[in-house]
């Protein structure tokens, strides 16, 4: 059965994280993604550790499966020419380049429209084109000047990146979003389009429900720990032997709580009757319900908790939130064979789901030139 991009070639420019997550996913449903590096390589190949067993970076080999790639020098005449002709029957190109550096080799929106009129050109970058092209689009940051660490961490403590680069992670789903947009677009127009993306409005839509707080009261939030600003109980709770997550969402939810708790009391408590009383009595109720939850483990709360109706989980670490996935019937680890040495390596699936046309992890990530053969010119040159 065909995968819904079967037949879209992209060039993927790009390097690090938003750029190369933005074309696996397509290439997870069938997009023939070319990865174009220059002679030093994805940064990423030299992150590590970790490594996989078989000595790769880790950070490298979570964003590249299903990819071919070549090696080419800009400053090369012969191998840039072989580039253009790529973009002659390329569909989309995707790159994360500081903005102008590839204008410079005539390998920008504007030069290449002209060669192919259907391209889609999908333009990755830290803060845009205009007055902060300039400025290096790292994922630490945008997190610092997007906002993100200023709402993250402890109350009294300092502002906390969070674990992951999420910036580059939400601008990649940007540009895969923005992709298939101007690709549907062009079934009916019949030309292609720029699709610009970049890290700080894509953190900033992201921040949903704090940065429409901020426009309507005119006051930033600040920094909450793992408590919520418009909802209580939902947050960590200390339990005997570790951490577990109380999320309360209503009153029918905390009633069954402090029924559990044994301090039943408190849904008739003026301080707690409703979520805004108990958003207003938070630290409070926070010391009440921790005073019991002292008493037993994580495990044991998470699961009585959920057993009438309260969501809560203990805190996971990865290892155990991916077993906890598997347990569910999610399926969130899938096994792709090496076409050359039939070795198998282990990946995370992709997270998108289709009945019908869904991901296929056709090959590992690519060493670097793997697939030279499709940039003739520049093996020879």
């Amino acid at each position: 059965m065909s995968q819904p991009l079967e037949g879209i070639r992209v060039l993927d420019l790009s390097r690090i994280l938003a750029g190369p997550l933005c074309t696996m996913t397509l290439a997870d449903f069938g997009a023939e993604v070319i990865k174009i590096e220059s002679p030093a390589g994805d940064e990423t190949r030299s992150w590590k550790p970790p490594v996989t067993t078989q000595g790769i970076s880790t950070y490298y080999w979570s964003v590249n499966r299903n990819k071919q790639a070549v090696v080419a020098d800009f400053a090369n005449q012969n191998q840039l020419r072989a580039i253009v002709d790529l973009v002659t029957e390329a569909d989309v190109l995707v790159e994360n380049f500081r903005p102008g550096v590839l204008a410079k080799f005539g390998l920008d929106y504007q030069s290449l429209s002209q060669i192919n009129p259907r391209l889609i050109y999908c333009s990755i970058s830290g803060f845009g084109d205009t007055a902060g092209a300039n400025l290096p689009g790292f994922d630490l940051l945008v997190q610092a000047v997007g906002g993100l660490m200023s709402i993250t961490g402890e109350p009294q403590g300092t502002p906390s990146k969070v674990g992951v680069a999420l910036v580059d992670v939400l601008a990649a789903q940007n540009a895969v979003s923005g992709i298939l947009l101007a690709l549907r677009e062009r079934d009916s127009s019949g030309s292609g389009q720029l699709v610009n993306i970049n890290l700080l409005t894509s953190l900033l839509a992201g921040l949903t429900n704090q940065s429409s707080s901020t426009l309507a009261t005119g006051k930033s939030p600040e920094r909450l720990g793992n408590a919520h600003p418009s909802i209580a109980p939902y947050e960590t709770f200390a339990a005997r032997d570790g951490v577990v997550v109380i999320a309360v969402g209503n009153d029918r939810q905390f009633a069954a709580l402090v029924e559990k708790l044994q301090i039943p009391e408190l849904a008739a408590d003026p301080r707690f009757r409703d979520n805004s009383a108990r958003v207003a009595h938070r630290e409070q109720l926070k010391k009440l319900i921790e005073v019991v939850t002292l008493g037993e483990s994580a495990e044991y709360w998470a699961k009585s908790l959920m057993d009438v109706g309260v969501p809560a989980g203990k805190v996971n670490t990865v290892g155990e939130a991916i077993e906890f996935a598997d347990e569910l019937g999610l399926n969130p680890v899938i096994t792709i064979e090496d076409q050359t040495t039939g070795e198998q390596t282990t990946q995370i699936a992709s997270p998108i789901g289709l009945s019908r046309t869904g991901a296929q992890y056709r090959s590992i990530p690519p060493e670097h030139g793997a697939d030279q053969h499709l940039l003739p010119i520049a093996s020879n040159a």
